[in-house]
């Protein structure tokens, strides 16, 4: 019982962090294939996957296909129910389905000015108003899920669930742009970082260099922390 995912480049694909992230984290196996995102092959190697358009594609061990993160996470929950893909306790459930679901529709400044690029840290990027609302609201709801039902790990919900998936990409743009926030949301940011998973990720990514850099800014720049 394999899983197939189809994603685009690590550096740079967000969405495809996503639906690796739910795979790997959660110890299903499966197989990666890189799409040409950024080489202009994308429609032609997601040729074969109807109707998908965007990364990630997930090909299920029966042959069904299914496309967007959101879709993959609720048809990975339901498959796999020993798993525990979003917390037990119901209220917890349905604030972590609550987050996710905002995340993924959400935060359009955030996505729009700072890109996710895992190969640096930008100094002295301008926080715009809107991204500085977009971070106070993620700060809002990340503490919420913390004091309500974190207090079992350095997780949301204590425990690693679908609610941190969504929210890796986050955390990776608030480091890579060196963004504000408070001790908690850096503690939280910290503990992505540190995921040997999120690592993992990354460094498959350094493997391969891109002229010219997708997103780059005129920025100085630092390296990624350790």
């Amino acid at each position: 019982m394999t899983y197939e995912l189809f994603i685009g480049d690590r550096s740079f694909s967000s969405w495809s962090m996503r639906g690796w992230l739910m795979l790997r984290n959660f110890g299903l196996p499966f197989r990666s294939h890189m799409v040409g995102l950024y080489s202009g092959t994308l429609a032609d190697d997601l040729s074969a996957l109807v109707p998908a358009r965007l990364v990630p594609v997930m090909r299920m061990p029966d042959g069904i296909v299914i496309g967007d993160t959101l879709a993959m996470a609720e048809t990975l929950a339901e498959r796999h129910p020993d798993i525990g893909f979003w917390p037990q306790d119901p209220a917890a459930r349905a604030l972590a389905r609550w987050l996710a679901a905002e995340m993924h529709s959400g935060s359009a400044a955030l996505r729009g000015e700072c890109p996710m690029q895992l190969l640096h840290c930008y100094c002295g990027f301008t926080v715009s108003a809107s991204v500085r609302a977009d971070l106070d609201r993620i700060e809002t709801l990340w503490s919420l899920a913390r004091d309500r039902h974190g207090s079992g790990g350095q997780w949301l919900f204590g425990r690693y669930t679908l609610a941190d998936v969504f929210f890796a990409p986050v955390a990776a743009r608030i480091a890579g742009y060196r963004l504000p926030v408070g001790a908690e949301a850096s503690a939280y940011v910290a503990a992505h970082l540190a995921d040997p998973a999120f690592r993992e990720w990354r460094d498959e990514g350094l493997k391969i260099t891109y002229e010219p850099q997708p997103y780059a800014l005129d920025l100085p720049v630092e390296p990624w922390p350790v």
